[in-house]
């Protein structure tokens, strides 16, 4: 059963760029609330942690790296279908087969540089909300 709220996060590439304000406007634009959203930095140690669902993969220790080399915004959103709907608006992980428009196709520099993620199903996306925000964060 689908629910109205995923997790996001634009990433420190996007928010190296001043991207952030732009990404955020957009995504208000496109219908969601936004519940909860934290500016924070991850330490290798929580970045790990977030992705320890690829820790076999060979780019592993490079999205460890990458995640925490800057500042990223948090955010649980809210919006019917909120999983497919962002998945729409974020566009393809590689942003040169994202749809023009899309976050990724406007902000990414490359399929390990795309700007935001964003939840693939609502139980991941209870899983990453969770991760970053307690009970008490949110709405």
């Amino acid at each position: 059963m689908a629910t109205n709220r995923t997790f996001t996060m634009i990433k420190p590439d996007a928010v190296a760029d001043g991207n952030m304000g732009a990404i955020l406007k957009m995504i208000e634009d496109a219908g969601f609330k936004i519940i909860s959203m934290k500016y924070t930095r991850l330490t290798a140690e929580l970045a790990g942690q977030f992705y320890a669902v690829h820790k076999e993969r060979p780019f592993y220790g490079e999205l460890v790296d990458y995640m925490s080399s800057g500042p990223i915004v948090a955010a649980i959103l809210e919006k019917d279908n909120a999983v497919a709907d962002f998945r729409t608006l974020i566009g393809a992980t590689n942003p040169a087969e994202a749809a023009e428009g899309t976050i990724r196709k406007l902000f990414a520099k490359s399929i390990g540089e795309n700007a935001v993620h964003g939840s693939d199903s609502d139980e991941n996306a209870e899983i990453e909300g969770n991760f970053y925000f307690s009970q008490y964060e949110r709405f």
